[in-house]
């Protein structure tokens, strides 16, 4: 992965470029779609890294993670993606889940970050789902009331992102993770895996 040129990034002082980061966002979707469709048009950072790393390398982002144009590692690995096979089911975890949250006491918790440290609603960890959403409205940016539909919304769309972004790999075992029986069928592959190459069990197990 090349590293960062503030010479080349766009919008590396940290404002929008002509045409805001949409626009950004489209030029992305043309050169790397699979990277366009799992971030957010106004996820400026990673757009920006994004469009940065096919300026140095000449090759897109999607491309360097899945390894081409490099040697084959010396090693085998088993990548399983445990994906859910009733959407339906995802969406209550994730609502249950973030009501969760809220009920930990999310929202105090960036109340108290922001009393003890310089924080700014750009900086990533400000940006990330329910953290943004508790600062829009500790900002008046939107009311309280909406805060729980704005946190489950934001984490709908952003388990589509991971969803596309796994069905987009190759040579991936795909397991339902909603199954009864995950761990046991986890544990087996992972042991016919292992098996294959003539290994017995992991080490330490």
């Amino acid at each position: 992965m090349p590293a960062a040129d503030p010479a080349i990034a766009p919008g590396a002082g940290g404002e929008a470029p002509e045409g805001g980061w949409p626009a950004l966002h489209a030029e992305l979707a043309r050169i790397d779609p699979v990277a366009a469709a799992r971030l957010d048009p106004r996820d400026a950072q990673r757009i920006q890294r994004a469009l940065e790393v096919f300026r140095l390398a000449g090759r897109t982002l999607t491309a360097i993670i899945a390894g081409e144009g490099r040697p084959p590692p010396p090693f085998s690995a088993l990548a399983i993606a445990l994906e859910p096979s009733d959407r339906a089911v995802l969406h209550r975890r994730i609502e249950e889940r973030f009501h969760a949250m809220l009920g930990a006491g999310l929202v105090e918790e960036v109340v108290s970050l922001r009393a003890r440290h310089a924080l700014a609603a750009g900086l990533p960890s400000m940006r990330a789902v329910g953290y943004r959403q508790v600062w829009e409205t500790l900002e008046g940016a939107a009311p309280a009331s909406t805060l729980p539909a704005r946190g489950i919304a934001a984490t709908r769309q952003l388990a589509k992102r991971q969803l596309t972004w796994l069905r987009a790999m190759r040579e991936v075992e795909r397991v339902d993770c909603l199954r009864p029986d995950l761990a046991k069928e986890v544990a087996g592959r992972v042991e016919r895996f292992l098996g294959q190459r003539g290994i017995s069990r992991l080490r330490g197990t």
